[in-house]
């Protein structure tokens, strides 16, 4: 029998050499930190520190703006210096709060101390991840703690952990499952607490072997976990088909959230920080950033506290070998193309990938040749090359009727394109433009 996987797909360079083998780090911040109050999908934090206000290592400084949102936390203590805004990496500017390091990093009280899950309630859980400003790791930052409760949790019998991990040159959440791999399985266990009819999968693609046979061999005795090897394949992590892929054909679609298929999906990072709230008692403070890429003079794994800017991991990196063409937050699929490092590390940040040679802009767009390979390749089962044309004439209604609102935005179509076309940011407008149109109308 064949590993898991879904229908399309393709196969990018993946670039993990670079940092695959290099220990995480810890690195301390400068002397300014920047956290800016929208971290997460949903209503931005609001503060509950001002201009002057002396704050420890673990302190709320925001709270949830809502019943979609989550508190910002601060990972340093030090004095609020302001609030403010503050550019960040999708290149908009969002109100923060700015704290000058002290360099002491005193902790609140009882930071760090065990904690037995097993003694707790389901709300006790779900309150101490709330609290620990939680979301989702992988990119999307959806608040975990309301993730962790679905309408009828009776009905969930999947936690999934989502170790895929396939967009190319990342290697942060393979290093914690080499290095943290039992904080990855109590993390689930912790999740399993939650769901009484639920299994655990940790789902992983086959180009980790070590990572695969560290987890089957701590997980052999645990009756309710598994680990599911993957096809190696972009993009094999996205929340969909990974779904697919682990229970064997369940399908969700754009409307729907993976509790509506019985599945709750977090990744390796997301599960690590509900082991460290649940049982360390330590509130989402850090992120694992993969600092990669050709231009780069020592690709690395760095543990780095949240609100640290870009340029100082940059460093710790050992700067540029060579001057990039294209510096990305994230991965060459997913991430986004910046302008300045002068960011701050935000909860949905992952890597920071500096490239030599910026293949986008080194071939010329030309007319499509209607070879369909972007039909093949597509996980969502659009049709991209339609879908473009009505992009193309704004034709946000045709774009619906066409099913681009299902587009996941893999950037799968535009790698594979033969006449370069900008497929996926043209249906990332789209999609925009959409939403905007269904908010105007309610």
């Amino acid at each position: 029998m064949g590993l898991s996987t879904f229908k399309g797909g393709i196969h990018p360079y993946e670039g993990k050499e670079l940092s695959a083998d290099k220990p995480i780090q810890v690195i301390k911040p400068g002397k300014e930190l920047v956290f800016p109050l929208s971290q997460h999908i949903g209503a931005p934090a609001k503060p509950i520190v001002q201009k002057g206000d002396k704050v420890l290592v673990g302190q709320k400084i925001a709270e949830a703006g809502g019943f979609i949102s989550a508190h910002v936390i601060s990972s340093v203590s030090g004095t609020v210096k302001g609030i403010e805004p503050r550019l960040v990496a999708n290149g908009s500017t969002l109100q923060s709060i700015i704290i000058e390091n002290d360099g002491e990093y005193t902790k609140i009280e009882g930071y760090g101390e065990k904690r037995d899950y097993t003694k707790l309630s389901k709300q006790e859980i779900r309150d101490i991840v709330k609290e620990a400003g939680i979301v989702g790791l992988g990119g999307a930052g959806f608040p975990t703690n309301v993730k962790l409760t679905p309408k009828n949790e009776d009905e969930i019998d999947y936690v999934i952990v989502n170790a895929a991990e396939c967009e190319p040159y990342l290697t942060s959440d393979y290093r914690m499952m080499i290095e943290r791999p039992e904080k990855i399985v109590g993390g689930l266990k912790v999740m399993l607490q939650l769901f009484d009819n639920a299994k655990g999968v940790i789902g992983i693609e086959e180009n980790k072997p070590e990572a695969i046979k560290i987890l089957q061999e701590l997980v052999k005795d645990e009756p309710r976990i598994s680990v599911c090897p993957l096809q190696t394949k972009y993009p094999q992590g996205g929340e969909r088909f990974l779904i697919y892929a682990v229970t064997g054909g369940r399908e969700i679609n754009s409307t729907m959230l993976p509790a509506d298929a019985g599945c709750v999906v977090d990744n390796v990072d997301t599960v690590v920080s509900i082991y460290n709230a649940v049982c360390e008692s330590t509130p989402l403070i850090r992120k694992i950033i993969t600092v990669t890429g050709d231009a780069v003079a020592n690709p690395q794994n760095f543990a780095v506290r949240l609100g640290t800017n870009y340029q100082e991991i940059l460093e710790a990196a050992g700067g540029f070998k060579s001057e990039p063409e294209k510096v990305i937050s994230g991965g060459p699929m997913m991430g986004q193309a910046l302008f300045s490092l002068d960011i701050p590390v935000m909860k949905n940040s992952s890597a920071l990938t500096c490239l030599t040679k910026d293949e986008v802009a080194a071939n010329a767009e030309t007319a499509c040749i209607r070879c369909g390979r972007c039909v093949d390749v597509c996980p969502g089962h659009v049709v991209p090359q339609m879908m473009m044309a009505a992009a193309e004439r704004h034709d946000l209604a045709m774009f619906e009727k066409l099913n681009g609102m299902e587009c996941c935005e893999c950037g799968s179509c535009t790698f594979i394109c033969p006449a370069h076309r900008p497929l996926t940011q043209a249906f990332k407008e789209m999609r925009k433009a959409v939403m905007a149109e269904r908010r105007k109308k309610a």
